[in-house]
């Protein structure tokens, strides 16, 4: 191949016209010469002699002081990627970064905005549909205090025969927050409802009372004498457990299947009562206009001056056992941890698929004609920028086989199977000169010198074969 004279000026008399746009032949992706390539050793439209190794996959015979290639633009070439640089980094992802930093900034701002007004479930302080305000509010127009605690030792501590203590969520207790609130039913001498106990708390908090399945019906009659519940008439206390004894002395009302949803025991302390309330319903704010829900409600809950809410929290939590460090990841709720999961499973993927191509390269169409010549250096030179002499030698010895095969008779199935290959091959060649197998299948060439050389003797060879 005749290399271009760097000292002589490209003048524009002198320029090849672009040919117009053909469409790609078949194989041309896969190192099959162009329809109009000449062949190997013949000169071009040009005068540009072709060079021997297959355009497109070949490995030409070039010298570091050759000049650079013209490279047309949208050529489907694989470029080695520069390094990175944090400038680089920071460009990509600042769109991302500050995308992620408005919906954190929001995030936090509407979480200030609303931690006054939002509290939580059956809180007493909150107005949404499943808060307790509206009950609250109702007692304290009727003159009863509303006190909110968090702990089992802050409720046992307000407790007393002019309270009533409302646990809310009495299957969360631990061990030490149940002997509290038995404690606390013992000896206070006042009312203590418990909002829709289960197998859990019955037999610390009401050992006398079992559950008996699922109430299915949501607004029940009252079916009994007891005058909050004659005064109410029907609520909604269905929907979730219902109560059973053992024979101990007690008023069961608003029957479902013939076993009650709300129990009224008797405690050892004269004056003092256990209410078992099946359904936290008739609390809600969005449940409390219905039926006779504010009213048996009101019964419940305002019988005594000072009514004592007690919300478990985790600082209540910590109580059960002092002594035990929780970690951070302890104290997250088990969303969050699905949360994080799904966040990370998320960010491996995009990480994924930014990092890997995913399929071939496409094929763009070119705006002008690219000679082969140029096409073959310019690959050459990026396997020497990227030090790919492996994949260099591979493609120079497989073109090479592919090429003797169809000079020699080879089937091209068996173009690289040496048993096949090697001996029509030293059929045609009057002196052996060289071992075929070392350089028809040898091993990766050490320096870019011996990558030339390999080049040299396999265009040699060709020429050999095709003449003979």
């Amino acid at each position: 191949m005749t290399a271009p004279d760097p000292s002589t000026p490209d003048t524009a008399a002198d320029a090849p016209r672009p040919a117009p746009h053909t469409p790609e032949p078949p194989g041309a992706r896969h190192g099959a010469p162009p329809a109009d390539t000449p062949p190997p050793g013949a000169p071009g439209p040009d005068g540009v002699r072709a060079p021997s190794a297959a355009p497109g996959n070949g490995l030409p015979r070039t010298s570091p002081g050759d000049p650079a290639p013209r490279t047309a633009p949208g050529a489907a070439t694989r470029t080695a990627a520069p390094a990175a640089t944090p400038a680089a980094l920071w460009r990509r992802g600042r769109g991302f970064l500050i995308c992620l930093g408005i919906l954190l900034v929001a995030a936090v701002t509407l979480a200030a905005l609303a931690s006054g007004s939002r509290h939580g479930r059956l809180d007493p302080r909150s107005a949404d549909p499943d808060g307790s305000r509206a009950v609250a509010e109702l007692l304290q127009a009727r003159g009863v205090t509303t006190r909110v605690v968090t702990t089992a030792r802050e409720a046992a501590a307000a407790a007393g025969p002019d309270t009533t203590l409302l646990v809310t969520n009495p299957d969360l207790l631990g061990e030490s927050q149940l002997r509290a609130i038995r404690s606390a039913i013992d000896l206070s001498g006042g009312r203590t409802v418990l909002l829709a106990p289960g197998s859990p708390s019955l037999p610390d908090l009401a050992p006398a009372a079992r559950t008996k399945g699922t109430a299915l019906d949501q607004d029940l009659d009252p079916g009994c004498a007891l005058p909050a519940a004659v005064s109410a008439g029907r609520a909604g206390t269905g929907g979730e457990h219902r109560y059973t004894t053992d024979g101990a002395t007690g008023t069961a009302c608003y029957p479902s299947g013939g076993h009650p949803t709300l129990l009224v025991l008797p405690t050892g302390t004269t004056g003092g009562d256990t209410v078992l309330l099946g359904s936290e319903t008739i609390l809600l704010n969005r449940k409390l206009a219905s039926e006779g829900n504010a009213s048996l409600a009101l019964q419940l809950l305002g019988s005594r001056p000072d009514l004592v809410w007690y919300l478990p929290s985790l600082a209540d939590a910590q109580d059960e056992d002092p002594a035990q460090e929780q970690s951070f990841l302890d104290l997250l709720p088990h969303g969050w941890s699905w949360a994080f999961l799904q966040l990370f499973v998320a960010a491996a993927l995009a990480a994924l698929w930014r990092a890997r191509r995913l399929g071939p390269l496409v094929t763009e169409k070119l705006p002008v004609a690219i000679r082969a010549s140029e096409t073959t250096e310019g690959r050459a030179r990026l396997y020497r920028k990227a030090g790919a002499r492996d994949r260099a030698a591979t493609v120079l010895r497989a073109a090479a086989r592919e090429r003797l095969a169809a000079l020699v008779g080879v089937p091209p199935a068996q173009a690289h199977d040496p048993a096949a290959l090697l001996p029509a091959v030293s059929g045609r060649l009057t002196e052996r000169q060289q071992d075929l197998t070392a350089l028809l299948f040898g091993t990766t060439p050490a320096t870019d010198a011996a990558l030339v050389a390999l080049a040299d003797h396999l265009d040699a060879l060709e020429r050999e074969v095709r003449t003979s």
